[in-house]
């Protein structure tokens, strides 16, 4: 499983483990549904990205992952509006969510011109 050496894939699994953790209790379930699987969707489709057998196809989930980078970031900010996230843990979560993203860009990016 090679994805496990991938900075990245480690850095969103503790994206995800931390959203878990953040929202255990909360009662809006299905806000807790949503947020907990785009946080899972991150490192789950860059591990399906890296099992597949070509590079096009690799890129293919990273992207997906990147966008659910953009959907967990668009749900951290409703959390904190919604009361439901403290500012620290806001701020924590943003920088760790715009590192994966920034991340996954750069992965993707020697991908592509890897094949070009």
């Amino acid at each position: 499983m090679n994805y496990e050496k991938l900075e990245v894939w480690r850095k969103s699994m503790g994206v995800a483990l931390l959203i878990h953790t953040s929202f255990k209790y909360c009662k809006d379930y299905g806000f807790k549904d949503q947020i907990t699987r785009s946080a899972v969707s991150i490192p789950s489709n860059i591990a399906e990205g890296e099992e597949r057998e070509t590079v096009k196809e690799s890129v293919r989930f990273l992207y997906i992952a990147k966008g659910s980078t953009g959907e967990l970031y668009t749900q951290i900010l409703l959390a904190k509006e919604f009361g439901y996230l403290e500012e620290q843990q806001y701020k924590l979560l943003q920088q760790d969510i715009l590192q994966v993203s920034r991340m996954l860009a750069g992965l993707i990016k020697s991908r592509v011109y890897s094949v070009k």
